[in-house]
């Protein structure tokens, strides 16, 4: 999909904040960018194109009050990353934002994304 055709820049974040799967409480991977309609993870294991998965994102200290932010996000897609030891996996976020997890989302592009 041409970035145009997202309707969002992807943007990516000073941090790679860690994301664990709220059913396993295993980290699932790192946030390499993000938008209020996805986020696309750097991962040590491949992440099965299709699955949905409750999230929880563990926030940097110092920016919000919230320690983390829990979302539903279903993986679009999955690939072998440039580094052979990682894989990149692309998620939509599957249920609409409430009002604080869409101002946390903006926030972060905000105050953490770089300028590009």
């Amino acid at each position: 999909m041409a970035e145009e055709d997202r309707g969002l820049k992807r943007r990516h974040l000073i941090f790679y904040l860690e994301v664990y799967d709220e059913n396993t409480n295993e980290l699932l991977g790192h946030v390499v960018d993000l938008t209020t309609r996805g986020i696309k993870l750097v991962s040590k294991l491949p992440i099965p194109v299709g699955s949905v998965h409750k999230l929880r994102m563990e926030l940097p200290e110092g920016y919000f009050e919230e320690k983390t932010l829990h979302f539903e996000a279903k993986c679009l897609w999955s690939t072998n990353d440039v580094n052979p030891d990682f894989f990149d996996a692309g998620f939509e976020l599957t249920k609409g934002l409430d009002r604080m997890t869409r101002d946390i989302l903006l926030g972060l592009i905000d105050q953490l994304g770089f300028n590009d």
